[in-house]
Parts: C-alpha cells; structure tokens; sequence
C-alpha cells in the first residue's frame, strides 16, 4: 500500500521555519561584523602603540619621547582610520634615567574607545588596549 501525502498539512511550513532561523542569522551576522571591527581595532592600536614607542625610543629627552609618541600614536591611528572615541596614552621613560652604556627600554600603553553603538545591542564604545616596548640606543647620549 502506498501512503498518500497530503501536500495542505506542510502548508506554510518554511514561512515558520524562515521566521523562527531569521532573529538568529541576524544575530551570527551581528557577531561576524562585531568580531572583524574589534580585530582590525586590535590591529590599529597595537600598530599605533609599536610606532609611539618607535618614535619615543629616538627621542633624546623624556619631553621629546613624550611628544614624539603622542605625535606618532596619533598620525597611525588616523592613517589606520581608526575613529577613536577618545584615547588615552602612557610613555614610561624612566629608561632615560639610566646611564648611557646601560641598556634601557621605553614603553608605551595606548587605549582607544571604539564606537560600537552603531551595531544594536552592543555598548556605545569598546575600549581597545595594547603595549608595546622599544630599547633606547646603549651607546646614546640621553639627558
């Protein structure tokens, strides 16, 4: 004996499975732009906070490194187009104390609030931070 289907009783059946899958495509889709804005983010800053440290390992006094760090984390950043809600930048020069001829570093933390408000059900900023170090030159004259 053959079974007769009855094509009415599926009627309707993939607007229901559509609507049910719908809210949680969106939501993967909301994940995958969420994850791949944070990584070029990641990217940025961490970009910025090498070259700020870069920078400020040239410099010959701890003003200058300071300035010069500034400078450069900002020029990467907007290089990077990365629109930053607001950074925040700390050089620690206290390699410049030390004596010529003795080896030394400088580092550089640099955050950057990133705007996110734009992708619904996420904070309006996500705070993006990286750390990067430099060795000064032992042989260089520091003051």
């Amino acid at each position: 004996m053959r079974r007769v289907h009855d094509s009415r009783s599926e009627r309707g059946s993939a607007a229901v499975e559509i609507t049910l899958l719908a809210p949680l495509l969106a939501a993967f889709i909301l994940v995958v732009l969420y994850g791949g804005r944070l990584a070029l983010a990641r990217q940025a800053v961490q970009a910025a906070a090498f070259d700020a440290a870069r920078a400020a390992s040239l410099a010959r006094t701890p003003a200058e490194a300071r300035t010069q760090a500034a400078l450069m984390a900002a020029a990467t950043l907007a290089n990077q187009q990365l629109p930053c809600a607001s950074t925040h930048l700390d050089v620690d020069v206290t390699g410049f104390a030390k004596p010529a001829g003795t080896p030394a570093i400088v580092t550089v933390r640099l955050a950057c609030d990133v705007p996110a408000g734009d992708l619904p059900g996420l904070p309006a900023t996500v705070r993006v931070e990286q750390q990067a170090t430099s060795a000064l030159d032992t042989f260089r004259g520091r003051r």
